[in-house]
């Protein structure tokens, strides 16, 4: 059995492990969109899509760069589509891969505007709209959860 001292340090050092796993994914975060925030600018002006929904989008898809899909494949969006690891990494996967992280970002605004709510809401800077409509045209398996993710992601980024 163990004491009551032991389980305040357990605690203890559980609160401690939680605030730097915290600290690491805000650092991860904040450099993520310090290198791809003038893309998503550049793309939002000429898309007309808000930079921070681009930016949101990218940080949950993408685990803010981290993910498997975009370190091997340029994918920040988690867009399905072709890919060659199978043959140059024995890889098997459903998502589409990119020569850069650019034709990612411009893939997933290209696919946003093919979409039937675009023209509504084109040139709207309430990111909550486009992520509301984002997310009931199928884009994510768990649209209200993503929505969420999504919109926590912008507001706690100060995007």
């Amino acid at each position: 059995m163990k004491s009551k001292g032991m389980l305040k340090y357990y605690r203890l050092l559980m609160l401690i492990l939680m605030g730097l796993l915290i600290q690491a994914t805000s650092f991860s975060q904040s450099k993520y969109i310090k290198k791809y925030k003038p893309i998503a600018d550049s793309l939002g002006m000429i898309y007309g899509i808000p930079p921070k929904v681009i930016l949101g989008v990218a940080i949950i898809e993408s685990s803010s760069g981290t993910s498997k899909n975009c370190k091997l494949l340029n994918n920040h969006f988690g867009i399905v589509g072709k890919n060659n690891l199978w043959e140059t990494k024995k890889i098997k996967t459903r998502y589409k891969q990119y020569p850069t992280n650019v034709a990612s970002y411009a893939d997933f605004c290209k696919l946003v505007s093919k979409r039937k709510f675009y023209p509504k809401l084109k040139g709207n800077p309430k990111y909550q709209k486009w992520i509301d409509a984002i997310s009931k045209s199928g884009y994510s398996e768990q649209p209200e959860v993503w929505k969420k993710k999504v919109n926590d992601a912008i507001i706690n980024n100060k995007l």
